[in-house]
């Protein structure tokens, strides 16, 4: 029977508990699900995103966009970053068009009042964006990406070498929360933490960082559910070797994965 969140599989997580490591603005609507779904959310976040503090520097890019052709936001976050640098408001322009890398940063943009103009058709990364035909032809053209401090720089390398001119706009950077990680701890020594949930590289390499060395293997023991097939590798050099990978980054999928770790069905 198809997965469906809404009835029969209602409380099927039991009482199982999942480690929910989203930042604390995005942890919400997983918890939710897990709740509803009878399972237990541990909140803990292991990354913080905040606001660059050259927000003076981020307003007056966004304020003279007339030479940019396309400008590309990388996340939700990313988008709402630059917002609030800049007053609440990115201002339009004729020759500026907008693309985001996946849904959620298209409705994070929708929500703006911004544009969509390209999305990519299979996928939610930067690879997929590169795929779309309107992308392989850039030569001369100047691209304006904008993300947070350190992100991938695959997308940038690619389009210059097509031949376009590509500048970043930090807007925001991601920093490791100062939390008391006792309680969680605790969970991970009594082997009752069933599942740990993780959308980013960043996200579980704090992770290790804020347990320590101590704990890491038994940490490396709990199922991890992660959203692609990068945070994948990387959770396998890290000693993890019960992983699953989601078929998306929604939280729906996050949580059916979640439900097959717990339930093996």
């Amino acid at each position: 029977m198809p997965f469906c969140k809404h009835c029969c599989l209602n409380k099927i997580l039991n009482g199982a508990r999942i480690l929910v490591t989203r930042p604390v603005h995005q942890a919400e609507k997983l918890s939710r699900l897990i709740e509803e779904s009878g399972g237990i959310a541990v909140r803990f976040p292991t990354l913080e995103i905040v606001a660059r503090a050259d927000s003076e520097q981020i307003k007056l890019t966004l304020e003279n966009l007339d030479r940019c052709h396309w400008l590309i936001f990388i996340s939700a976050n990313a988008v709402n970053f630059a917002l609030k640098a800049n007053s609440g408001k990115i201002p339009s322009s004729k020759s500026v068009r907008f693309a985001a890398v996946g849904q959620s940063t298209a409705q994070a943009m929708r929500n703006a009042g911004l544009p969509v103009d390209l999305l990519p058709e299979n996928g939610y990364n930067s690879e997929a964006l590169l795929e779309m035909p309107v992308l392989q032809q850039v030569e001369g053209q100047n691209i304006l990406i904008v993300r947070g401090v350190g992100g991938r720089d695959q997308l940038a390398t690619i389009l210059r070498s097509r031949g376009a001119n590509v500048d970043y706009l930090d807007v925001y950077k991601r920093i490791v929360p100062q939390s008391d990680n006792a309680v969680v701890v605790k969970l991970i020594t009594q082997q009752s933490l069933d599942v740990i949930t993780v959308t980013s590289a960043e996200a579980l390499q704090n992770l290790m960082l804020m347990f320590g060395e101590k704990n890491h293997k038994l940490l490396s023991l709990i199922p991890l559910v992660v959203v692609s097939d990068r945070i994948r590798c990387i959770a396998a050099d890290l000693g993890f070797n019960r992983i699953s990978v989601t078929n998306n980054p929604f939280d729906t999928a996050i949580l059916e994965q979640v439900i097959t770790c717990v339930t093996g069905e």
